[in-house]
């Protein structure tokens, strides 16, 4: 093997997955397989330390901070873990100990921490005074992003700590610890997302992850994120002597911390602790994907010091992947609201971690091509994040030659129409308007949580009322018969009061969210905030411009021309004045008047480097007063702020003859 250039396939292929883990929240492969990679890079370099190089993964222990986001730079590094995959690796974390502290320390002397390693999102929260200051993630290990408003709608994150501080407490704590999401909470974003047909996040890190990075702190908020706080930077700062002191200590504080924490004496108690875990994971409220076992005593924490990204008093223990094997019987392809086909594996039913599986996600025609399955096959399937059925390879070996390939359907298996796969995407779609499956789903988003939330019309009622052709069409939920309802099957007279109820309350619908729940393609939560902010009725957004979506900053080209489709489709303009005269009316936020819009009016484009202000803090000032921002120089933009190093944005701006401030005068004229 020619070991240089293993290693820069290894570094290339773990560069490549840690950007769709780590920054993205879009992983291809599994933890396992990410981990298998990782081992084999260390165990390379380990062998051939001249071939070791500063930007290699096994020297960073997470991804690139965003752009999107303020970096914030942490005062100690926050770093990554190595892991232990075996109890070998224990066996050796141990010695390599010994060999460190001796001929000080023995054996008797050392103990350890055992702490569930959870599968969320590493942050650092920053006290000064007893009051949270800052919030941010781990990033790099150097360099996070600045998620302070995000944590501040944690409920369990405290923002201010309690009052049992002593003397010795610092006048600033830098709390380490995890944010993530629930067992419950996961599969609620998941099924939100397959109503949206959005695509889904692979396990609880991920959505933990995707949620804690929404620019829109209100987003955040609806996503019931947690925190459990697992040390701090600096402990020397603390009155503690041991990680368990420290543990209490954070918790007297008002920090939550896990309660399956335990002191391991031995390392033999460690292996104990871990056996008890593998067991239990299964019955707690939210996922761990494994064990850390940390030196307990601080001092000897503080001696062993770290080692490039990882400390060296502490080591990861993971769980091995939750997978079985079983066969492939068939393959289901199911039409969702956009059109989209998506292939189902439907399975030999097999327990897997507690829960009988018989279906499995195949993500799309690219998913299983790739990964060369058929039917029949014996096919090894995981829970991704424990939670999503997913099916990993066929055991190919075990083929008899009786499997058969799998077809990709030619027509729409609902209502026959042809099928298209557009360019640079990976799904095959249905492309008629009128598939009873599409408008099906769309009506059952339309009434969803992720929609109106209209109570009482949920998957079931929604998929009866469709049936029964009393509801085709969204305008038809609004003129519902109360008697009628009260007549169907699994229906009466309270539940059709509580329904017709919920309709009229739904009548009024903020502008945002009545434009999520049309289900337009590329207009989810965020692009619909963004169209409600821009235009104060659904009229006007209806008679926009391609070019005045596109001075939105966020609305790209793809969502733009979805959305003047949409509203240019005589049908959809129909559908409004039937909706209109059923009495719904969809209410923008609440504009303030011109006099309080002061840049009400002026379209601000931001070029160079600005000398005080973040690019995101100016544009922030220039919305707070009413003004608008523009993505690129056009004849609607009125103020081009340069900074230094402007470049050609500056040129054509004054060729089209707009004002040009420097950042001084910007400012000046906002405080004028």
């Amino acid at each position: 093997m020619d070991v240089e250039k293993r290693i820069h396939e290894l570094r290339r292929l773990l560069q490549k997955h840690a950007h769709l883990y780590y920054d993205l929240a879009d992983p291809l492969i599994s933890d396992g397989e990410y981990d298998q990679l990782f081992n084999e890079l260390v165990r390379l370099e380990e062998e051939h330390p001249e071939l070791v190089v500063p930007d290699s993964p096994t020297q960073r222990p997470g991804g690139a901070p965003l752009d999107k986001f303020e970096q914030v730079v942490h005062r100690l590094p926050m770093l990554s873990l190595k892991n232990a995959s075996s109890a070998d690796d224990l066996i050796k974390f141990e010695k390599k100990l010994l060999l460190f502290l001796k001929p000080n320390i023995t054996l008797d002397a050392l103990s350890y921490m055992a702490e569930p390693k959870i599968d969320g999102l590493a942050v650092e929260l920053i006290y000064e005074k007893g009051r949270l200051l800052q919030g941010s993630t781990r990033g790099d290990g150097n360099t996070g992003e600045d998620i302070t408003a995000q944590v501040k709608t944690i409920s369990s994150i405290p923002l201010q700590l309690h009052n049992q501080l002593d003397s010795r407490f610092t006048q600033r704590l830098e709390v380490r610890g995890e944010v993530f999401l629930d067992r419950n909470t996961f599969i609620k974003i998941n099924h939100e997302l397959i109503q949206r047909e959005e695509p889904l996040f692979a396990n609880p890190r991920n959505a933990a992850a995707g949620s804690l990075r929404q620019l829109d702190p209100a987003i955040t908020a609806q996503r019931s994120l947690k925190f459990l706080a697992y040390g701090v930077a600096d402990p020397s700062q603390t009155p503690c002597s041991t990680q368990h002191e420290l543990l209490s200590w954070l918790e007297s504080l008002g920090l939550p911390v896990s309660e399956l924490t335990r002191v391991c004496p031995s390392l033999a108690d460690v292996f104990t602790r871990f056996d008890q875990l593998a067991a239990l994971r299964h019955t707690l409220p939210y996922e761990i994907d494994g064990m850390v076992v940390k030196v307990d005593n601080l001092s000897l924490q503080q001696r062993l010091g770290n080692k490039t990204i990882a400390p060296l008093w502490a080591i990861a223990c993971k769980f091995p992947p939750l997978q079985a094997t079983t066969i492939l019987n068939k393959v289901d392809f199911q039409v969702g609201r956009t059109g989209a086909i998506t292939p189902v594996a439907l399975l030999k039913s097999v327990e897997l971690g507690g829960v009988m599986v018989s279906r499995a996600t195949l993500y799309n025609y690219n998913d299983f091509n790739r990964k060369d399955l058929r039917v029949g096959d014996t096919v090894l399937i995981q829970r991704a994040g424990d939670v999503i059925p997913e099916v990993v390879k066929a055991i190919v070996e075990k083929r008899d030659g009786s499997e058969a390939p799998i077809i990709m359907p030619a027509q729409c298996p609902v209502c026959t129409h042809g099928l298209l796969k557009p360019a640079g995407e990976a799904v095959t779609r249905c492309v008629n308007p009128h598939c009873p499956a599409q408008r099906l789903h769309s009506l059952i988003h339309f009434t969803s949580k992720a929609g109106l939330d209209i109570e009482g019309l949920g998957k079931k009622s929604m998929a009866q009322l469709f049936t029964l052709e009393l509801v085709r069409d969204i305008p038809d939920i609004f003129t519902l018969d109360r008697d009628q309802l009260a007549g169907l099957e699994g229906w009466g007279d309270k539940s059709a009061d509580k329904v017709m109820v919920a309709i009229q309350a739904a009548k009024q619908p903020p502008l945002g969210k009545f434009l999520g729940a049309l289900g337009i393609r590329f207009v989810g939560e965020v692009n619909a905030s963004r169209l409600e902010q821009r235009f104060p009725s659904l009229q006007q957004l209806m008679d926009t411009s391609m070019e005045a979506l596109l001075e939105i900053e966020g609305i790209g080209k793809q969502a733009a021309c979805s959305i003047v489709d949409y509203f240019s489709d005589p049908t959809v303009r129909a559908m409004f004045a039937r909706l209109q005269q059923a009495g719904v009316t969809p209410e923008a936020g609440r504009r303030k008047s011109l006099e309080e819009q002061p840049l009400s009016g002026q379209v601000f484009l931001f070029t160079g480097t600005l000398a005080t202000l973040s690019r995101e803090e100016a544009k922030k000032l220039v919305k707070d007063q009413g003004g608008q921002i523009a993505a690129t120089v056009t004849q609607k933009m009125t103020h081009l702020v340069a900074g230094e190093k402007a470049g050609s944005k500056l040129t054509k701006a004054k060729e089209l003859g707009k004002i040009i401030l420097t950042e001084h005068e910007f400012l000046r004229m906002l405080h004028h």
